[in-house]
């Protein structure tokens, strides 16, 4: 049986002058095409689940393809897609079942929209897929393939997981290779996406699983750059010095998204350096109290970290680790001061890189469902703008324009060659002074 694997992942802003200016704000169009470009865990994990009887193929689908054009003939196909192109991963799948090939959807929309995607499947993977993938093929070899294969409320352990079938992917298409080391988050953002939707917990995969993926691809990329789609690395600390310390003799580079609390720990930063991190992904979200104040629900957790943001970004970049500061434009705790906020924060911090984004309401997310209580949502499934670089709701403090034109003006700023070369020239120049006073204390 042929099974195609396919990924719809050409995420792009749907704005037009961000499309326009796209040549002079590198952070915010290119960002989305280098999210794209990461190729599927989630199918290349299924894969490695799947039986050698099965004829598997794996396709980066970036946009629909013209008229009735298929990617490719097979007997079935599992499709995944962001929710910014949920509609042609549809338009897609109506495509393959008009031609008698079983579609099979799942991700994180379908997740939180079964019922939506069940008009364009046979079936429909809700929760983690190694749960329900499994049934999907015998069910598939038998002919009684069922609509929905439920997984939300079973605990799968990590432990089980396979290695993903990396050699599926064309090696010169990709300049980062995701590796996955642990899955869930500990706090509770009412804007995530991400995890919470597919599993409640947070769980660790064994260090050895997670160096057996890493070996994996050292056998057919000799220098890997990695990146670890955990949603909040290094949570569990000692876990974490464990990985790291295994991670260290297999000479790679690597990068991730993890919270605040990493500056704490002297160890775990320098387990980081030397296992070959190049640069973390920091959620600060805002630069002002009023706007931080219950975004995490949990226990305002990040709104409390506020105070530390300098000396924490300070101590982390001290150790020659970059912090690529991430905010969210248009909380409902902030107006039109945001902009400046975030420009004088990352003047002040010397962060090395920096990412904006708009707040964005995602399908399932807290967020969502209270923004559609109060009639803040622009339109009723208007997917396509969930591309976190275009605005889906009326903000509570400015308008829709002064959130849109503010997010153009910052970006121009921040990513101005200007303002690119001073961050990155500070950064080198404080690794410069630290080797030179290590130097220093050597000697003496």
């Amino acid at each position: 049986m042929k099974v195609g694997l396919i990924a719809m992942s050409g995420i792009r802003a749907q704005n037009p002058e961000l499309n326009a200016l796209g040549l002079t704000l590198p952070g915010v169009v290119e960002r989305s095409r280098a999210v794209a470009s990461l190729p599927s865990l989630g199918l290349l994990t299924i894969a490695g689940l799947t039986p050698d009887r099965f004829d598997i193929r794996y396709l980066d689908v970036p946009v629909l393809p013209e008229q009735d054009d298929l990617p490719g003939e097979f007997d079935a196909v599992a499709i995944s897609s962001f929710s910014a192109q949920i509609k042609e991963a549809y338009a897609l799948a109506d495509r393959y079942r008009s031609r008698g090939t079983k579609v099979i959807l799942g991700g994180l929309h379908v997740t939180a929209l079964p019922g939506e995607a069940l008009c364009h499947a046979d079936a429909t993977v809700l929760g983690e897929g190694e749960i329900g993938w499994p049934a999907v093929l015998r069910d598939l070899e038998s002919g009684q393939l069922r609509r929905v294969y439920d997984g939300r409320h079973i605990s799968f352990d990590l432990s089980d997981s396979p290695v993903p079938r990396y050699e599926l992917l064309d090696a010169h298409k990709y300049n980062r290779i995701t590796v996955q080391t642990q899955r869930g988050c500990p706090w509770a953002c009412d804007f995530c996406a991400a995890s919470p939707l597919l599993s409640a917990s947070y769980k660790l995969k064994p260090v050895d699983r997670v160096i057996a993926e890493i070996r994996r691809i050292r056998e057919l990329w000799p220098n890997p750059f990695i990146e670890f789609a955990d949603d909040n690395s290094f949570v569990n600390k000692s876990h974490s010095k464990r990985l790291l310390r295994a991670l260290a003799a297999e000479q790679i580079r690597w990068f991730t998204e993890t919270d605040l609390s990493v500056a704490d720990d002297p160890e775990l930063l320098a387990l980081m350096r030397d296992s070959g991190c190049v640069q973390v992904l920091i959620g600060l979200e805002a630069a002002s109290p009023a706007a931080l104040d219950g975004i995490e629900q949990r226990a305002n957790w990040k709104a409390r970290q506020l105070t530390r943001y300098l000396s924490a970004v300070d101590r982390i970049q001290n150790c020659g680790i970059a912090v690529n500061g991430c905010f969210i434009l248009g909380l409902d705790g902030s107006g039109p001061e945001c902009f400046d906020d975030v420009l004088r924060f990352v003047r002040d911090s010397g962060l090395y890189e920096v990412q904006i984004t708009i707040q964005t309401a995602f399908p399932g997310t807290p967020l969502y469902a209270r923004l559609k209580r109060e009639g803040r949502l622009l339109r009723d499934n208007a997917w396509e703008l969930c591309t976190l670089f275009d605005v889906n709701f009326r903000p509570a403090r400015m308008s829709v324009a002064e959130l849109e034109s503010g997010f153009r003006m910052l970006a121009a700023t921040l990513y101005s060659d200007e303002c690119i070369r001073e961050r990155r020239l500070r950064f080198l120049s404080r690794l410069r002074a630290n080797r030179e006073r290590a130097g220093g204390s050597e000697r003496q």
